[in-house]
């Protein structure tokens, strides 16, 4: 019988994309390490040597998502011009975007970064990925367009909806011929609750 090789190419980064995979295709409760060895042409000891655990390699790949949803966010932030509500609606588009595409590594993201063994990495990237929003608020305070306060708790209500809305997509229970204009109604409640 042919041993298969311990390691090949940048071993993290494709049982991570592997990882991926698999969580698109039958959600993130189906990660199983030793069948994605298996997949990859790996012994099945050769994720541990990156992964101690299932529980690791989710974590690492919720990393990944946070660290991609703050780039669109960064992004959509940079690329939007006019007023604060049209750089918002840029900005909760973009991460509209992100979460329908990213539908179960979204939901994988929300759910590990609230497990009490998440990573102190993962708990700060999923901290980061709003700090973008959090300075586009302060960026309309400076302009006048938004209201006064610290800027984290103006963006709050907004981050929440953001999240709401996104979850509420993703669930089905907004049907998809009324998720545009359904956001175009969240984005007005936002600006109307950022108003001075």
């Amino acid at each position: 019988m042919k041993s298969r090789p311990y390691h090949h190419g940048d071993l993290p980064a494709i049982l991570l994309a592997h990882a991926e995979r698999m969580v698109r295709q039958r959600g993130w409760d189906a990660v199983s390490l030793r069948e994605i060895a298996r997949d990859i042409g790996v012994s099945p000891a050769a994720p541990s040597r990156h992964f101690k655990s299932k529980q690791a390699l989710l974590d690492a790949l919720a990393l990944t998502g946070f660290q991609r949803l703050a780039e669109v966010i960064t992004v959509a932030c940079k690329g939007a011009d006019g007023t604060f509500a049209e750089r918002l609606s840029a900005v909760v588009r973009g991460h509209l975007g992100f979460a329908r595409a990213n539908g179960a590594l979204f939901d994988l993201m929300l759910t590990a970064r609230h497990s009490p063994q998440a990573s102190l990495e993962l708990r700060e990237a999923a901290q980061r990925w709003s700090e973008p929003i959090v300075a586009l608020i302060a960026d309309g305070q400076r302009t006048g367009e938004v209201r006064e306060g610290t800027p984290e708790r103006v963006a709050f209500p907004v981050l929440a909806a953001l999240h709401g809305y996104a979850g509420l997509t993703l669930s089905g229970a907004v049907p998809p011929e009324q998720a545009d204009h359904g956001l175009s109604d969240v984005v007005a409640s936002m600006v109307r609750a950022c108003a001075p």
